[in-house]
């Protein structure tokens, strides 16, 4: 696993990766600040709305605590954008994936691989399939640790780990996706979950260093293909023991 992680970082130096993490960084930064600004106008409207609905209803309060409340809760939306904005890179980097699996692994399966049989590219509405799919439930683990964040880092521990997960089974899946039919695809993901988890948790560890993690996509992309060809080695070793 360090051995293919080393390859990863390695290659992602290179010019053809350069080229690709460019555009990679500019289409995240781009989702980054729409869903960043979404969530934004979607709290400043609950907050809003629901001062108006207390100071209807909750005459008990002064009318100047409410403008209070608002101008304070309006802070704390403000933060906690900023703040979320690093917690939903994971959701981001998902989706932003989708798009470049295949010219990632196409680089590194003619880098380190030219010997074997090259990948077929995958669909475009499958990657997209997978990428969105994990980024919303990226999205939900999100909401769901964030309450547990101010426990003693309970929260952080629970992010982690659902990323490790998540983030895994997604680029483990479109690289493998490139050599064998879907259900084929998974069904190897679930026969070496031990090793997919392992490299999903280093990708979660990239994912949480600021900056760099707009480069998770080449790094989570390369370090599975080097995943999926020792698992294949594996399957195919572990099919002429038995036969």
């Amino acid at each position: 696993m360090v051995a293919a992680a080393g390859k990863a970082l390695a290659q992602m130096v290179s010019p053809e990766f350069r080229r690709l993490l460019l555009k990679s960084i500019g289409l995240a930064l781009i989702l980054i600040v729409v869903v960043s600004i979404g969530f934004y106008q979607g709290l400043s409207w609950l907050v809003a709305n629901g001062a108006a609905w207390g100071e209807s209803h909750v005459q008990a309060v002064p009318q100047g605590l409410w403008h209070l409340l608002v101008w304070m809760l309006s802070i704390m939306a403000g933060l906690g954008i900023v703040t979320g904005a690093v917690f939903l890179m994971p959701t981001v980097t998902a989706f932003v994936g989708s798009f470049f699996v295949d010219e990632i692994a196409d680089l590194v399966e003619r880098a380190h691989y030219p010997a074997e049989m090259p990948g077929r590219p995958l669909p475009l509405w499958l990657a997209l399939w997978e990428g969105l799919l994990t980024a919303l439930l990226s999205l939900v683990v999100y909401f769901c640790a964030l309450p547990f964040v101010l426990f003693a880092g309970l929260g952080f521990f629970i992010l982690f780990l659902a990323n490790a997960y998540l983030l895994g089974r997604e680029y483990f899946d479109l690289a493998a996706m490139r050599f064998r039919p879907p259900a084929e695809a998974k069904a190897l993901r679930r026969a070496q979950r031990g090793q997919v988890f392992l490299a999903g948790m280093l990708i979660a560890l990239f994912v949480m260093i600021p900056v760099v993690n707009l480069a998770t996509p080449l790094f989570a992309t390369a370090l599975m293909v080097h995943v999926h060809k020792r698992s294949s080695g594996k399957r195919i070793e572990l099919i002429e023991a038995r036969g």
